[in-house]
């Protein structure tokens, strides 16, 4: 009997706070729905532009199917240690030389009656080269092709170190918020209270089109008088950053 009465009292103590689960549940979902109902929040972009004081390019030798791959390889090394050579002349260090590609492969050829025959060995290297003094260039490009480059690419612009700009533009989206705010409250008649949240939900810093192709400079390099300075605009980025404030509503 005692067992029987035990587990009795177990059922009831279970039943009631099953009960009252469910009666708090409901009510705290009606008192989130609250909070949500008697929030405002408005959302403004912040931007700010600056000069880029960073450049990156690739350049690139690409020898042509040699009989053999030690013949390949040398000459393509011979050329690409010229052009290294040549970089650390007009003051680029080492550390912002670094080998991106580097491949050596059989070419063949195809005829129905031979079938495959191999038709030598080509040899890639390219370095990408990062610039600090944007003077530097067209400089960088010219003495690499007089060295021996046959590909010059992917050249793009960065700001070293972009958080002062980013703080900046956050503070501009902040203002643009709170005006926003003001605005809208004086023109909807919604009074709003103190500020209760700040989401920064967006931050990107698009650069200059990166040009992914490759000019091909064989011709150039043949020509009597040596290969002229190109001229690279830099232009200008821009960091921009949302900001999101929610306030309370009275």
């Amino acid at each position: 009997m005692q067992n029987t009465t035990c587990g009795c009292n177990k059922s009831k103590i279970f039943i009631i706070l099953v009960i009252a689960a469910l009666i708090l549940v409901p009510t705290v979902m009606a008192l989130q729905k609250d909070d949500v109902d008697h929030q405002f929040s408005v959302t403004a972009t912040g931007k700010v532009t600056a000069i880029p004081d960073i450049a990156n390019i690739t350049v690139g030798v690409y020898t042509e199917p040699q009989t053999t791959a030690a013949a390949a390889v040398k000459d393509n090394t011979e050329k690409m240690n010229d052009i290294i050579v040549a970089l650390k002349g007009i003051d680029i260090e080492k550390k912002d030389i670094t080998t991106s590609n580097y491949s050596l492969n059989p070419i063949y050829d195809w005829t129905d009656k031979t079938g495959r025959t191999l038709n030598g060995y080509e040899v890639r290297q390219n370095v990408t080269i990062k610039i600090r003094d944007l003077d530097n260039i067209g400089k960088a490009i010219q003495v690499t092709t007089e060295k021996g480059a046959n590909q010059v690419g992917g050249v793009s612009f960065s700001i070293d170190e972009p958080d002062e700009l980013k703080k900046e533009a956050i503070n501009i989206a902040i203002e643009k918020a709170k005006t926003k705010a003001k605005d809208l409250s004086k023109e909807s008649g919604l009074r709003i209270g103190k500020l209760i949240n700040v989401y920064e939900s967006q931050v990107y810093s698009p650069g200059l089109q990166t040009n992914r192709a490759y000019a091909e400079y064989d011709m150039l390099s043949g020509m009597g008088g040596g290969i002229p300075e190109p001229t690279i605009e830099i232009g200008e980025q821009e960091v921009s950053v949302e900001v999101t404030l929610v306030y309370e509503v009275k």
